[in-house]
Formats: structure tokens, C-alpha cells, sequence
């Protein structure tokens, strides 16, 4: 089955007075290359979520974003008092001892001296850990879902355009056997041409045409080029993370319709080469956003 690598999740949840927004995007990529965004307060389990992205996602560019908006009242700042009385106390004497007026607003004064706030390191709750992975699996299965989602229309668009091809390959039986006539006649009355002025050995002539003719041959390209469609299309139903392997299959495939292109010989049968490696380039753009 198809997935793309094309993906989009979002959860959000109200944890001890947090609300906490998990966002999840998802673009084609060769490889799993994951960014994360997070307060420091999580820091220490962004290996963890990096395990676990890896292990839903498996390839494609990640970008995984934790936002924090407090909605209670707690503020981890806080009034040093201890500090605060001990300034006061302090100015109080130096201005008795120098008979330097004291100021009527104190409080001004004072908190602008060092260490008259103090900030209190907040600890990670295992409990609230566990309600975010909740979310962040949340929108990991959210990702994987739009991934199928968008993975179903590639798959059928693929599909058509591989059957295009194979529409296209049937198309040239009718000018095979047309140009090898056309290639015969034309070389038998270049021949006749000269015939009178040169001597030559027709048996020896007629197996070199014999020889040339099958160099033209393209059965055995068109037998491949069938078998290559097929597997595309058996690959696309069958297995999973077939991104990279549908891509090699889309190289084996526009092997075999350049040696057809190369052998024709033939302005239609061109024509409809043309068209075919028109539509394997679309395939093969699609194919980068598979997984």
C-alpha cells in the first residue's frame, strides 16, 4: 500500500493548568531527518521523541513542535524577601552613619538590587509527561492518517499512468512490421542504384540485411518493459515503504523505452516513445513523495 511522505497532525490538551499544543508536519525527504521544538523543560526526553517518530514515520523531513501557554496563575518568579529586608536594612544603617536622607520610595530602590528575584527551577512531572505522549501519538496517528490519505491518490494516479504506458506500448505493434518494409525497400532500391556499377555477393548481402534487421528488433524490449509495468503496479499493492523501490522499477523502465526510442526508426513509433517518457517523468516526480 502507498503512504505518502506528505503528512500533518496537530493535538491539544489541557495538562495542570498548561495548554499544551503538539504539532507534527511531514514532507518528502531520502532519509528520516527530524527537527524538534520544545520548551527546556522537556529537553531531556527529545531522544525519546525522536524514537518514537522514528518508529511511526520512518522516512521524510519532520518537524515536530511542543507549545506551552500557561493558564493558571503560577509564575516560577519570585519575591527574595529574605534578600529584599536585608538591603532595607542595610540602606536604614548606611543613612544613620552618613546622615544620607532616605528615600519614601523604597520599594523602587530595592528591587532594583541584585537577587531580589528568584527564579524557582521547575521539575518535570512524570505524570504530565505521560498525558503529552498521549497527544503526541495523537498527532503521529493523525500524520500516518493524512499520509494515507494523500498516499491512496498517488496510488491511483501512478496507476493510470503506468497503464497509460502500456497503452502506448500496444499502440506501436502496427508500425513494427510497417518500418522493417519500409527499411527493406529502401535499402534493396539504393542497392539497385549502384548494382550496375558495383559487384557484390547477394548472399552474403542478404544475411547482412538479415543481421541488421534484427538489431531493429524490439520484442524483447517490449516483453520487459510489459514485465517492468507489471511489477510497478504488483510493488504499489503489495508491499510497504515501496518509495525507493518503485524508483529503481521507474529506472528499469525508462531503460528499456530509450532502446525503443533508439530502434525505432520510425517517426510514429518516436512520437509514441516521446509520449511514453512523458509520462514516466510525471511517475517519477510522484514517486519522490512516496514513502
Amino acid at each position: 500500500m502507498v503512504h505518502s511522505m506528505t503528512g500533518y497532525g496537530k493535538a491539544v490538551g489541557e495538562i495542570n493548568n498548561k495548554k499544551v499544543i503538539i504539532e507534527i508536519k511531514s514532507l518528502n525527504s531520502k532519509q528520516l531527518d527530524v527537527s524538534v521544538r520544545m520548551p527546556n523543560l522537556y529537553r531531556e526526553k527529545e531522544l525519546e521523541i525522536r524514537s518514537l517518530i522514528t518508529q511511526k514515520l520512518e522516512r521524510g523531513k519532520v518537524d515536530f513542535s511542543l507549545f506551552i501557554e500557561n493558564s493558571g496563575k503560577e509564575n516560577s518568579s519570585k519575591i527574595n524577601q529574605p534578600i529584599i529586608k536585608s538591603y532595607y536594612e542595610q540602606l536604614q544603617e548606611l543613612s544613620r552613619e552618613t546622615g544620607i536622607p532616605v528615600t519614601q520610595d523604597w520599594l523602587s530602590v530595592l528591587m532594583r538590587l541584585p537577587d531580589t528575584l528568584k527564579t524557582e527551577i521547575e521539575e518535570l512531572d512524570e505524570n504530565e509527561w505521560n498525558e503529552i505522549l498521549l497527544l503526541i501519538n495523537n498527532a503521529l496517528n493523525q500524520v500516518i492518517e493524512f499520509r494515507e490519505q494523500e498516499g491512496s491518490a498517488l496510488e491511483n494516479m501512478l496507476t493510470e499512468k503506468i497503464n497509460r504506458i502500456g497503452e502506448l506500448l500496444v499502440e506501436i505493434e502496427p508500425f513494427e512490421n510497417e518500418r522493417i518494409e519500409k527499411i527493406r525497400a529502401r535499402l534493396e532500391e539504393n542497392l539497385q542504384s549502384i548494382s550496375e556499377k558495383v559487384e557484390y555477393d547477394k548472399n552474403r548481402l542478404e544475411q547482412e540485411l538479415i543481421f541488421y534487421i534484427e538489431k531493429l528488433d524490439v520484442n524483447e524490449e517490449k516483453v520487459r518493459l510489459k514485465n517492468h509495468l507489471d511489477y510497478f503496479i504488483s510493488t504499489m499493492k503489495t508491499e510497504n515503504s515501496v518509495g525507493k523501490k518503485l524508483g529503481f522499477i521507474s529506472q528499469e523502465i525508462g531503460r528499456e523505452v530509450n532502446t525503443l526510442g533508439s530502434k525505432s526508426n520510425h517517426s510514429e513509433m518516436q512520437k509514441i516513445v516521446v509520449m511514453m517518457k512523458d509520462e514516466l517523468e510525471q511517475i517519477k516526480e510522484q514517486v519522490l513523495n512516496i514513502l
